[in-house]
């Protein structure tokens, strides 16, 4: 069975890539978390050759990054990219723009599953990114029908856009048209759900991480379980 090392389901955006394609499409997995803390980057080159998570153990074959991770999966399961191949080819372009790009939007609305902030202001580049991200949205709704970005069922693009909705959902970002509709069927998909409900459940705290919600603006609500002391 697959190993997969994340950290913290709170904050872990790349974490949260494979994990949530892996238990879309059930693949079994054994989940190995890692907390957020100074020893991180010492803990994390135990397993990981970049001292990063996610990462993912099959036997001897150590596939450290998202992105790599998911074409290992595609290479041996099906249904991980859309079948029709011209929503594949759109559905990975998409899939490496986030993974490359957006970088207003992960170092200002850093992903904070339960915490609600009220933003004070917003950079013309974090603007420019929660643009393009509405604009890919609606586009790959309108070209291959929905509810998900390729079609019917929720693929590998989905999972890569799947921080992006909680991003969303922290910072109080209401995407437009069809892809608020997408965003509502994201957050509300059943592995989604389950993410979301270990994330709230958590008692431990990354500091950094909740710091950078002040600098974004008010906290309004913080859903997660209380701080262990």
């Amino acid at each position: 069975m697959y190993k997969l090392h994340i950290a913290n389901k709170n904050y872990s955006s790349w974490s949260l890539r494979p994990w949530v394609l892996m238990s879309a499409k059930g693949i079994a997995f054994t989940e190995i978390l890692h907390r957020f803390d100074d020893q991180v980057a010492i803990e994390f080159r135990k397993f990981s050759p970049a001292g990063k998570v996610p990462c993912l153990i099959d036997g001897e074959t150590v596939v450290w990054d998202s992105l790599a991770i998911t074409e290992y999966l595609a290479e041996r399961h099906t249904g991980i990219w859309a079948s029709d191949a011209a929503a594949r080819a759109w559905s990975r372009c998409a899939a490496a723009e986030m993974h490359s790009g957006f970088g207003s939007l992960r170092g200002q609305h850093g992903m904070n599953v339960g915490v609600r902030v009220a933003v004070v202001a917003r950079s013309t580049e974090l603007l420019a990114d929660i643009e393009r991200i509405n604009v890919l949205w609606n586009e790959g709704i309108a070209r291959f029908g929905g509810p998900f970005l390729a079609g019917k069922e929720f693929t590998a693009v989905d999972a890569f856009f799947a921080p992006v909705a909680y991003r969303f959902q922290t910072y109080g970002i209401q995407p437009t048209d069809a892809a608020a509709a997408y965003m509502r069927h994201l957050l509300n998909h059943p592995a989604m759900r389950a993410w979301e409900a270990a994330a709230l459940a958590e008692d431990f705290r990354d500091l950094p991480h909740d710091a950078d919600l002040l600098v974004a603006g008010k906290i309004t609500a913080d859903l997660r379980a209380p701080a262990a002391s």
